[in-house]
């Protein structure tokens, strides 16, 4: 049997490689051994990143939605709690939105929420 080289194979994994560590610093993007751990680094970073976004966008709904309501003279846990009594089924993302872009339709959803504290 004719014996088997493999040149072809690893160049291609070497320039998969060095084309996902385009724009890194230094050695990083040139030389194949730095640029292979840089670039499983930063697909672990990406990996637990795509998760942590998700935290990330939570916290900053909740942040806005807290501001609006503020303005109305209440807190988000009472308000939150004011919608729940009420029956209002709204998530943080949509509520966040109408707080920035509709402000008068969620002052509506603010009096929702009162009438859910009251009743």
């Amino acid at each position: 049997m004719a014996r088997v080289k493999r040149g072809m194979t690893i160049r291609a994994r070497h320039k998969k490689v060095l084309r996902m560590a385009k724009g890194y610093r230094g050695r990083a993007n040139a030389c194949f051994r730095i640029a292979l751990e840089k670039v499983e680094k930063g697909l672990q970073y990406a990996y637990r990143d795509r998760r942590v976004k998700k935290r990330t966008f939570r916290g900053l709904w909740i942040q806005r939605i807290n501001a609006a309501v503020r303005q109305e003279g209440m807190t988000y846990s009472s308000f939150m709690h004011g919608l729940h009594q009420a029956g209002v089924v709204l998530d943080r993302k949509v509520m966040a939105e109408l707080a920035v872009h509709k402000p008068f339709e969620f002052k509506a959803v603010i009096e929702a929420s009162k009438v859910g504290l009251a009743g």
